[in-house]
């Protein structure tokens, strides 16, 4: 039995040497029937034949031919693809830097505005609080966004940081809000370079933040004290006791938002205060009013939250109640301080527990244990209150006085040796 024959294509040549084409059966281009192009060539010896494409695909013997004289040039010269395979790749290769180019220059195109709003912010803020998301759009709105909300990052400059900083002076912003402002530009520079949105240097590296002690130098006397926490209570218990616990103890505010009854030991008297400010855990120990309050709330414990102060709906509160600003103001602590350091604010109760512990003579090192400080240096803005108490000590011995007016005595006057004799005394006489 003959063995079948496989079917043949017509191959019809072109006027172009090299290169042939079939036609489809049934599709049409133009009228006619659809034109697939192929090339022939040699490559080391070695007759080759690949297809291009149809005509429908914009390919015609013209076209064909040129890419079989590329070929064959390159294979003569030694230069460029030697075959329609490796023309292809380096095709593909440059698409597809053509397309990491483009994304790369759409990205790098975009505003510092239009990066803030559309990536930066909805990416950071789940991780922030409100208060330091509320600060940030606060300060892009009306210092940053001004300077370079339109520039692209790589036209940022210094001398742009510069105007913000200089802008922010003129209108009496304080050095922890430039300081404040220029961080959030660098935080945004960070995070385009994390997700590749910039690859250049950020310009904040080079700024210079300005400097100045906005350490709050705040603290209470025994009696402004009694007169805030008289007034707290009456506006609100909860408030109160929030206010009680940071004055006996020295915890933030957010330490005691944090505070779960599993944290307080009322047999040892001790809270745990857990990943606090810098990140560590600390033991903060119960005054017998702390301990009260603490006692007295165990018992109405409310159940649906394991906070010992939760918020509305038993979730941990982010920020002070508005009321506490409102007996400081209703009660005239702030009244005539126009410096932010000396104003009356929640974390002045840390303070006063810090400076209370200083005038008893307590030392640096174990007040700073107590206050959760990373270093002494933190905790030598009190030394101002123990000088005090020094400086009282040494003014009690001005009690006794003492008299340097005393004269002294002049030393008697030695009468001269006379140069004579005495004679001998006679000898007694016998009786």
């Amino acid at each position: 039995m003959p063995k079948a024959e496989t079917p043949q294509f017509e191959k019809p040549k072109t006027q172009y040497v090299g290169v042939r084409y079939r036609e489809h059966s049934t599709r049409k281009h133009n009228g006619k029937p659809d034109r697939y192009f192929m090339i022939r060539y040699r490559v080391n010896g070695q007759l080759k034949e690949e297809g291009l494409g149809w005509s429908s695909q914009e390919w015609n013997a013209q076209k064909a031919a040129s890419v079989r004289n590329d070929l064959i040039k390159g294979h003569k010269v030694g230069e460029g693809p030697q075959t329609l395979s490796e023309k292809r790749h380096i095709a593909q290769d440059q698409k597809q830097e053509e397309v990491i180019q483009k994304e790369l220059a759409d990205k790098q195109a975009i505003t510092f505005e239009t990066f803030f709003t559309k990536t930066y912010l909805p990416n950071t803020e789940p991780g922030k609080s409100e208060r330091s998301n509320s600060r940030e759009r606060g300060l892009f709105k009306n210092w940053i966004a001004p300077t370079i909300g339109n520039l692209k990052f790589v036209d940022v400059s210094i001398l742009h940081l510069e105007n913000i900083k200089q802008n922010m002076t003129d209108k009496g912003q304080s050095a922890r809000s430039i300081r404040y402002a220029l961080a959030v530009i660098r935080q945004v520079f960070n995070y385009a370079k994390f997700v590749k949105a910039f690859s250049g240097p950020s310009p904040v590296e080079n700024i210079k933040f300005p400097q100045a002690d906005n350490k709050r130098l705040r603290f209470l006397t025994k009696e402004e004290t009694e007169k805030l926490l008289s007034e707290l209570k009456r506006r609100s218990e909860p408030l109160y006791e929030t206010a009680l616990v940071s004055l006996r103890t020295g915890a933030r505010a957010d330490e005691i938002f944090s505070l779960k009854w599993a944290d307080v030991d009322l047999t040892k008297g001790t809270l745990t205060l857990w990943d606090t400010k810098n990140t560590k855990t600390r033991m903060a120990l119960m005054t017998k009013d702390v301990k009260n309050i603490l006692t007295k709330k165990k018992k109405g414990e409310i159940k649906n939250t394991d906070l010992v102060f939760p918020g509305r709906e038993g979730v941990k509160s982010d920020a002070i109640s508005k009321s506490f600003h409102r007996a400081v103001a209703d009660i005239g602590l702030n009244k005539g301080v126009n410096d932010p350091r000396m104003k009356v604010v929640f974390h002045t109760l840390r303070h006063t527990y810090a400076s209370w512990l200083v005038e008893k003579g307590q030392d640096l090192y174990t007040i700073k244990q107590l206050l959760g400080h990373s270093s002494i240096s933190m905790t030598e803005r009190y030394s101002h209150v123990s000088n005090n108490s020094l400086q009282n000590a040494v003014m009690k011995l001005d009690k006794m006085v003492l008299d340097t007016d005393v004269k002294a005595e002049k030393p008697k006057e030695e009468k001269p040796k006379s140069s004579r004799k005495k004679k001998a005394a006679p000898p007694a006489q016998p009786k």
